[in-house]
């Protein structure tokens, strides 16, 4: 069965999504996060939400940027490693919460945790990281955007 493609029927909305993703990205710059990193949550939303198109593109994006292999492959475990730092920690944990939302909402306690650690125009390019790339992650799942090598 062939999906419609929401970029090729509606390029404007899809022109306004990519928009907000510079936007967002700005943000990113803005609170002085590293871009590498911003991939990297980019992939772990893209991860949670199985969009393969999304999770190669993030992938190749964080290493172009200068994340190492070790990183890129142990996301998915990056509680389990000490790869990361507490801050890149604290706004994995509120990419996760944000990408679950319907889950169990966004908990008090993943705020609380990223307080000593992130800056609130920090909590914010994230959070506004994790809407535009959620958006992104539906639009290539339910367009069914094609992955082959």
């Amino acid at each position: 069965m062939s999906r419609i493609n929401l970029g090729q029927s509606a390029p404007d909305l899809y022109k306004k999504v990519a928009e907000l993703d510079a936007l967002a990205m700005q943000k990113i710059q803005e609170a002085q996060l590293d871009e590498g990193f911003a991939h990297l949550l980019k992939l772990r939303a893209s991860q949670l939400n199985q969009c393969a198109f999304c999770i190669r593109l993030h992938t190749q994006d964080a290493l172009k940027t200068g994340e190492s292999i070790d990183r890129v492959s142990l996301l998915n475990a990056w509680r389990e490693t000490e790869y990361f730092t507490a801050a890149e920690r604290a706004a994995l944990s509120l990419i996760e919460a944000i990408t679950l939302i319907s889950a169990s909402q966004v908990p008090d306690a993943v705020y609380e945790d990223a307080l000593p650690f992130l800056t609130d125009a920090q909590v914010s390019a994230i959070e506004w990281l994790s809407i535009v790339i959620n958006a992104w992650n539906r639009i290539a799942i339910s367009s069914r955007y094609t992955v082959k090598p």
